[in-house]
């Protein structure tokens, strides 16, 4: 459950895209698993100039209420509207349409800094 293709965080973020354009984000299997069903997600507004490390929102589900943390520095683009009626993509896919925001980046080589999915998968078996 940890595509090949996206970047991540130590933080259970992931992201799609190499940095050259906006970047989709959402947070992992793993996340989604931990924190259980969700009913209710807070996102930025497009326009918000997020640093790395910044809370981009929160995750609430039936077990508890956890931020989410922008994985690199740029202007939010899009966030995901369904996500307003329906959280609970965020468990049944979330590295589809479960994503959460998409970011243009500030600095397009930040991407190539995230974890890659052998890195995640090693951080999420300690």
């Amino acid at each position: 459950m940890i595509p090949e293709d996206l970047r991540y965080t130590a933080e259970h973020e992931w992201v799609a895209g190499d940095g050259s354009g906006p970047v989709r984000v959402g947070i992992t299997h793993f996340a989604q698993d931990a924190l259980g069903d969700i009913v209710f997600v807070q996102l930025p507004d497009e326009g918000t100039e997020v640093a790395a490390g910044d809370s981009l929102g929160e995750i609430e589900s039936t077990k508890s209420v956890s931020e989410i943390y922008a994985p690199l520095a740029g202007t939010i683009v899009a966030k995901n509207a369904s996500l307003t009626d329906e959280p609970e993509l965020i468990n049944a896919e979330p590295y589809a349409a479960g994503w959460l925001v998409e970011i243009a980046p500030a600095d397009s080589g930040a991407v190539a800094q995230l974890l890659d999915a052998d890195a995640y998968k090693a951080l999420t078996e300690n």
